[in-house]
């Protein structure tokens, strides 16, 4: 079993329809319903954490990707600001995936959004407000 988190998004003529009810239906998926908005006549926007077998995950992807839907990896939400980073190291051995990491050599701090799971421990904790999930 595998789990993918995502963000999709909706166009206007996509809202009304029972996508989340297909991919578990049809697809035998778990969603997981993590945020969502809709906004009528202009988009729907849902993060999402999928699960199931590795096949039925990769048939419910393309599945929503047939539709129109806009498939986005969660990670890609989270926006680290480097210029409003003082490089301070707090979220460093916050984080668990090892996202934001420091350079001993010039004690600078990176970010590496692959491996960001937004599980916001940086965000709370950056008292610079370098760190921003966007949803």
């Amino acid at each position: 079993m595998i789990k993918k988190r995502l963000v999709l998004r909706f166009p206007p003529d996509l809202i009304d329809q029972p996508i989340t009810y297909q991919l578990v239906k049809e697809y035998d998926l778990m969603v997981n319903i993590l945020q969502g908005t809709v906004t009528p006549h202009e988009e729907g926007r849902l993060v999402v954490e999928i699960g199931g077998e590795r096949k039925a995950v990769e048939k419910g992807l393309a599945y929503l990707s047939r539709l129109g839907v806009e498939l986005q990896p969660l990670a890609r939400d989270v926006h680290w600001h480097p210029a409003k980073c003082t490089h301070c190291t707090v979220c460093v051995p916050l984080c668990p995936t090892r996202a934001f990491t420091v350079s001993r050599e010039n004690m600078t701090v990176s970010f590496d959004k692959n491996r960001c799971i937004a599980c916001e421990l940086c965000v709370r904790a950056c008292p610079y407000k370098a760190i921003e999930i966007l949803f």
